[in-house]
């Protein structure tokens, strides 16, 4: 049963909503007759509050009340506080800093989104035996300023010791010189008591270097791209002002605050003097990884600083190690930008002028997500958000909660979050409550784009962001990718019409499942119609194209087997290098894996060239960027002003990664019956994958030795699984149930004459094996560039390497060399 909300909102008769207005302190104090049985503190406010009883701070979150659609639902925080009750005279109180509700958000440059003053609202019941007592948040609270100045999330937090009223949250405080509070009129039925897990401090992170830079500027190095702030301990004369400059990056050995945008990013503590002061802000937090620092009082010295990792603190569950130190890399930064952008909301990133919650980066991120976290309370409530602002609006917004200056049309990828948000949820958690919920939310999603379809059925009008930042798009139009948007559309409405199919009959709305079956039929033939020959082959030879035509079920078997093959080509031609933004990112692995092409996969995936995957890590990447080329071969920042460092959506390509080099896939919601089945490539040589379900942890270990394959596989009990040794002469499937199973074995002969290969092959046959092919072009392309080599055409075919060479003006003996030990490593990889 919901709480009855019987207080009022209140809020200083001062200013505290202007840009650089300090932030307001509240307090009260109460008396208790008697020790109660239990004392409960509900607090939240518009602001940031920092709730205080008798003398400290209550509770160990920050940030609170967290971001949410704040007129529609306001979160309430709930604390025990019967052991800092006393008999006698207590205080209670709080300071509520601008935050999401009064601070400027978004690139516009707007303030006030939702209030241009600052409100507390606070129940506190003391129970005792016989009665329960409410003190309540009104007019008897006093109000006034104190050592937190001027405070924004984007451009950091001013502080000043000085000004700290000592005592403050404490009873006996004189407070007859601070101001009145007044009621503030915010709905009471806005408020709910917090679901979501709760914004706390996660982690704490020493500096790895302090320097000095060539203009004399003296910068802290902590290692790591976090979300939070800095923990300093100083000591020095009263009126000291140390300042901290926060950074992603540095270039020409100075900070550069390019991919910050206008955020200024910038903490200031001013010291009160006499014994060494500790302080950390609390009304912000920023994306770095440096942090420039000025006015420091002596020897700035390691033990002085900690990086204070601040994040929705959610259970982690679920770990990838394999062989190779890129690939655990890109795992590792996939993680950190999963939690670097789960500051309360889902964001984009969490360091410049923006941090809103974009649909579209999290349904391209959302089954990697809830396999790396438990994500269940956190995107339930942001869902809430969504269906509210969905039900006011008439539209899903692109940011979530809205703070957008324009309407947002329903687009592909980031307005359909509202259908394969639940869906991802369903299938990791096995809840069908998730659907229940989100279900009306879905349907009207799904229903409006309908009635927006053309004559024929294709969704073929108004905006679409397309494939978001693919690579070749202009840098002045990140929507202006190779691959038609409503293409795109099209095909993810093929998705999600079957999402909203398979969720109507598990929910037994057998009527409304029928109506969106029908609707599916319909897009999908319509999307054949339009963009798909009768053999295969779609109009669009993109590899997005392609990755969402395989992978969306559109293509019939025949037609999926040539799609596999165009798609293996397309991205074969590329160099396997990216050439997919946000819609076909997430999938080109996926579409290549299924349709046979697990070398080009693994190709694609270990491409360290720009634009890649593992471009990002060569040049020192700790998380996720926004862009493949944020930071350019040169060292130089993307100039184009979306060049964030800390964007999770293109990490969507770890869930590829668990399922295929970590073997493990839900066959049933929520893992109650499993398929594990890793599939070695690349030249790795083991992996280990671990789990935490609903039903327990699952952990599958594998590992290549000589010519043995050893697999290893613990289940929890009440589960099961079909399991498809790979690399096995017979391939079998076994099924299991919960315990630990180990097989090992002699894998199968894979040193068949076509995987030997020397200048006697012939191109057709290096041609016909990805990893060869790819050795030997990059071989031959080293000693003339840009000249093209198709050994799958009839006349080349059949030609050897030593032919071939023959016809090669200025072939010289480097040549030979260089392809004979391209082909012997293709050759030895073969056997790996």
């Amino acid at each position: 049963m919901s709480r009855i909300w019987t207080g009022q909102y209140i809020t200083p008769t001062a200013s505290h909503g202007n840009e650089n207005d300090p932030a307001a302190y509240l307090r009260r104090e109460f008396d208790v007759p008697e020790p109660p049985v239990r004392a409960i503190l509900h607090v939240t406010g518009l602001g940031l509050v920092e709730p205080h009883l008798n003398g400290g701070v209550v509770g160990d979150e920050v940030l609170a009340p967290g971001w949410t659609s704040y007129r529609h639902r306001l979160a309430v925080s709930t604390h025990d506080v019967t052991d800092a009750i006393v008999v006698g005279t207590n205080a209670v109180g709080a300071i509520v800093g601008q935050g999401w509700a009064m601070g400027r958000l978004g690139w516009e440059d707007k303030r006030h989104h939702y209030t241009d003053r600052p409100a507390l609202y606070l129940e506190l019941d003391l129970e005792y035996a016989d009665r329960t007592e409410t003190i309540t948040s009104d007019a008897s609270f006093r109000a006034s300023a104190g050592g937190v100045g001027a405070n924004s999330i984007y451009d950091g937090e001013e502080f000043d010791a000085r000004l700290e009223p000592d005592g403050w949250d404490r009873p006996g405080f004189d407070d007859s010189a601070w101001g009145s509070a007044e009621s503030f009129d915010w709905p009471l039925d806005a408020l709910f008591e917090a679901t979501a897990d709760p914004i706390r401090r996660i982690e704490e992170v020493a500096p790895v270097e302090i320097f000095t830079t060539p203009t004399g500027k003296t910068v802290v190095d902590f290692g790591q791209i976090i979300s939070g702030w800095v923990r300093l301990t100083v000591q020095g004369e009263a009126g000291t002002t140390v300042t901290l400059r926060h950074a992603e990056v540095m270039t020409e050995g100075e900070i550069d605050v390019e991919t910050l945008r206008t955020a200024k990013a910038t903490d200031r503590y001013t010291l009160r003097g006499g014994e060494p002061e500790t302080w950390e802000p609390r009304f912000t937090f920023h994306g770095f990884r440096y942090v420039e620092i000025d006015g420091w009082p002596g020897t700035l010295d390691q033990e002085a600083l900690r990086a204070v990792v601040v994040h929705s603190d959610m259970r982690r569950t679920g770990w990838l190690e394999t062989s190779n130190p890129l690939l655990n890399q890109l795992h590792a930064n996939a993680v950190w930008s999963m939690r670097d952008n789960f500051v309360g909301v889902p964001t984009d990133c969490p360091q410049r002028d923006e941090r809103l919650g974009w649909t579209g980066d999290l349904n391209a991120f959302a089954p990697t997500a809830a396999f790396l976290y438990d994500v269940r309370s956190v995107l339930s409530s942001w869902l809430e958000d969504l269906a509210a602002e969905q039900a006011e609006k008439g539209f899903v917004p692109w940011v979530v909660p809205d703070v957008l200056s324009t309407p947002s049309s329903p687009t592909a990828l980031w307005s359909d979050v509202a259908v394969s948000l639940p869906w991802a949820l369903y299938r990791e958690y096995g809840d069908e409550t998730i659907l229940a919920n989100a279900y009306d939310s879905m349907a009207t999603f799904i229903r409006q784009v309908a009635g927006l379809l053309d004559a024929n059925g294709l969704w073929s009008s108004g905006f679409q962001y397309g494939d978001w930042l693919d690579p070749d798009a202009p840098m002045d139009n990140p929507a202006g990718g190779k691959t038609d948007r409503h293409l795109v559309a099209s095909a993810y409405l093929c998705r999600t019409t079957r999402e909203m199919t398979d969720t109507a009959r598990i929910l037994g709305r057998d009527a409304d499942a029928e109506e969106f079956s029908t609707l599916a039929n319909r897009v999908r033939r319509a999307f054949i119609n339009e963009y798909v020959t009768k053999n295969g082959r779609l109009v669009d030879q993109t590899a997005t194209a392609y990755a969402l035509a395989i992978t969306f079920g559109i293509l019939d078997a025949d037609q999926q087997k040539l799609a596999g093959k165009i798609l293996a080509t397309t991205v074969a031609k590329s160099g396997y290098r990216i050439s997919t933004g946000f819609a076909g990112t997430p999938l080109v692995t996926d579409a290549l894996s299924m349709t046979g092409h697990l070398d080009e996969a693994y190709l694609l995936l270990l491409e360290t060239g720009c634009p890649s995957f593992l471009y990002p890590i060569t040049m020192g990447a700790t998380t996720i960027w926004e862009r493949w080329d944020s930071i350019r071969p040169d060292g130089t920042i993307n100039p184009s002003g979306m060049t964030s460092l800390n964007h999770y959506a293109l990490g969507a390509v770890v869930d590829w990664m668990h399922r295929t080099i970590g073997g493990l896939t839900a066959v049933e919601p929520g893992y109650r019956h499993m398929r594990i089945a890793p599939h070695p490539g690349g030249g790795l040589t083991h992996a280990h994958l671990r789990h935490d379900t609903v039903h327990g942890e699952v952990n599958i270990s594998w590992s290549i030795t000589d010519r043995t394959m050893t697999l290893e596989a613990t289940l929890p009990a009440g589960t099961s699984a079909e399991v498809r040794l790979p690399l096995h002469p017979n391939s079998p499937t076994i099924n299991i149930s919960g315990g630990t199973h180990q097989w090992s074995y002699e894998m199968e002969d894979q040193a068949a004459a076509d995987a030997v290969f020397t200048l006697d092959s012939t191109l057709g046959q290096i041609a016909g094996n990805a990893r060869a092919w790819r050795a030997f072009t990059d071989a031959f392309s080293s000693h003339f560039p840009g000249v093209p080599l198709d050994g799958r055409a009839p006349e080349a075919a059949v030609m050897s390497v030593r032919t071939m060479l023959d016809y090669v003006p200025g072939a010289s003996d480097e040549l030979k060399t260089d392809l004979a030990t391209a082909l012997t490593s293709a050759s030895q990889g073969a056997h790996a």
